[in-house]
């Protein structure tokens, strides 16, 4: 997540993600709720700040 989140800020104004992985947007809305991940979130945190209208959603594997 972070390494895109670098890439788009340097070659794009893209402002919303997609995964498929429900816990990692789980752990960017709620990072309180994942200690273990407390360095890499706040590293991602800082990025969004970056972003005017960050947005992060869930694609199902499927449509992707």
């Amino acid at each position: 997540m972070r390494w895109a989140m670098e890439n788009m800020l340097q070659h794009s104004i893209c402002q919303s993600f997609g995964t498929d992985c429900k816990e990692l947007i789980a752990m960017v809305k709620y990072p309180q709720a994942w200690p273990s991940f407390a360095t890499e979130l706040e590293r991602i945190e800082t990025l969004q700040i970056c972003f005017p209208d960050f947005n992060i959603t869930h694609v199902p594997r499927a449509h992707n």
